[in-house]
């Protein structure tokens, strides 16, 4: 894959951080957390590269997948695990709403699902071989951590503190998160 010029420019520009916390992920019930995917998502474009998408704050994490339940129909209601994972990243890029400008990502649209820009972006990152991206959520003012564990050294920290039955249709409800 060809990478635009301007993000490549941008991504080599920008120094790595360590990043070591402890991060939230609502999953289904019966599904390992520390387990990445290939779907994708607004940060990885489908079966290129495996993305473990996290969040700085439970309700971060509660967000993210209350808004991907609600578009099912029909919605479904059985509870979620929301898991507290300690990691630890030795070359993560943060990018702010600051930078956003200059990747040329519409923050107008950013909560919207048009990933294709942001996607790119995750893309050279882990082609690059950043392990990390902190990156704002679109849906809350918390940061998401969005690891490549491809790129993600096998000695650093990834493993689930504790793990507990949520209700995201209550948390929904109770937040007026949509």
């Amino acid at each position: 894959m060809a990478f635009d010029p301007r993000i490549l420019e941008f991504l080599e520009s920008r120094s790595s951080v360590r990043f070591e916390s402890t991060v939230y992920r609502a999953t289904r019930m019966s599904l390992d957390p520390t387990t990445a995917s290939l779907m994708g998502g607004r940060w990885m474009i489908p079966n290129r590269t495996s993305a473990l998408y996290t969040s700085t704050s439970k309700d971060g994490a509660i967000a993210e997948i209350a808004f991907h339940l609600s578009l099912m129909v029909p919605q479904p209601s059985r509870l979620v695990k929301l898991h507290e994972i300690e990691v630890a990243t030795l070359k993560t890029l943060k990018i702010s709403k600051e930078d956003f400008i200059a990747l040329d990502i519409d923050e107008q649209r950013f909560s919207q699902r048009d990933y294709g820009r942001t996607q790119e972006i995750g893309a050279a990152a882990a082609h690059m071989g950043f392990d990390g991206l902190l990156v704002p959520s679109a849906r809350t003012s918390a940061e998401n951590l969005v690891l490549f564990p491809d790129n993600h050294h096998i000695d650093l920290k990834l493993s689930v503190i504790r793990s507990i039955e949520t209700d995201w249709v209550l948390w929904r409800d109770r937040t007026g998160q949509k």
